[in-house]
């Protein structure tokens, strides 16, 4: 197994409420309108990641399982990963239930959205607290 961990905080606005993705960004603010928007002020984009995680993300046979923790709430959610995957954008990742693919996404094919995440942890996040992400990727 190889991981990354991201950390980053909640935000006053965030609504939780789409039904095909969510997406952590770099950007310390967003509007009520950013309806995927888990976390704000990552210290991480995919550019980030390091090249071996990048490498077995976009390895066929991987599985990824995303660790959302906040204060004592933990969500799991999985998916996969794509040889087309690119993880080059530099502001913000993007968890999808669909096969698109584009410079921002993470994984593909996710049994979650943010419609879907738990609404105590939303809370929390509507509070500012800390989200930390651990990406793992499993072969």
């Amino acid at each position: 197994m190889i991981s990354e961990t991201i950390s980053a905080k909640g935000h006053r606005n965030i609504t939780a409420e789409h039904k095909t993705t969510f997406q952590i960004t770099k950007d310390k603010e967003i509007s009520k309108r950013a309806d995927c928007v888990i976390g704000v002020s990552a210290d991480k984009a995919l550019a980030d990641f390091k090249e071996v995680t990048k490498a077995a993300l976009r390895n066929r046979e991987s599985k990824i399982r995303l660790l959302l923790y906040v204060g004592d709430t933990c969500e799991v959610v999985t998916g996969l990963g794509s040889a087309e995957l690119k993880y080059s954008d530099s502001r913000d990742m993007v968890i999808r239930r669909s096969a698109f693919i584009s410079g921002r996404t993470l994984m593909i094919r996710a049994n979650k959205a943010a419609v879907d995440l738990d609404r105590q942890m939303i809370e929390k996040l509507k509070r500012s607290e800390d989200i930390t992400i651990i990406v793992e990727v499993h072969f």
